[in-house]
């Protein structure tokens, strides 16, 4: 399915989100969706059983992981979901690239070149995320252990 053909497919319930403006979204949205074939065709192979279960997880997870940040004032917090995101995009490249023995080469090229498109979007948005943090002022704490209190050979207290 083609990109253009697959975004009418999306019920007005995802497209009526703001999120919805957001193009890495509708790619990461877009890149799970057909990951579900590619996942179904590796799962079939005992060996890949895992592998097919990690892309699974980790496709998801780069749009889950979107909609949890956007729902987030701005900031360090969503700049984090971004950041699993962005982890979530470059591990499902990295299955697809240990799927290369199973899945055509087109398919691999496709879904590598999706992935990566997904992760140069979501890298600029970290920074500019976090430029929007609350920064409180640091607090001075000026605190000197007496050397009976710390030391680096005492033995560590267990519970």
């Amino acid at each position: 399915m083609k990109y253009a053909e697959w975004l009418e497919t999306v019920p007005s319930e995802i497209t009526n989100d703001p999120i919805w403006k957001l193009e890495v979204y509708r790619l990461a949205l877009f890149v799970d969706d057909i990951g579900w074939e590619d996942v179904l065709k590796i799962s079939k192979e005992r060996l890949m059983l895992s592998v097919a279960d990690q892309l699974h997880r980790s496709l998801g997870s780069i749009s889950a992981n979107l909609t949890e940040g956007y729902s987030r004032s701005k900031g360090l917090d969503r700049a984090r979901f971004i950041e699993i995101s962005l982890g979530s995009a470059r591990e499902s490249r990295d299955w697809y690239y240990k799927s290369r023995h199973v899945l055509p080469v087109e398919v691999i090229k496709h879904r590598m070149g999706l992935t990566t498109k997904i992760v140069s979007m979501l890298t600029p948005m970290i920074p500019h995320q976090r430029k929007h943090a609350i920064r409180e002022d640091q607090a001075e704490y000026n605190i000197s252990p007496r050397p009976s209190d710390f030391s680096l050979d005492a033995e560590v207290p267990m519970p």
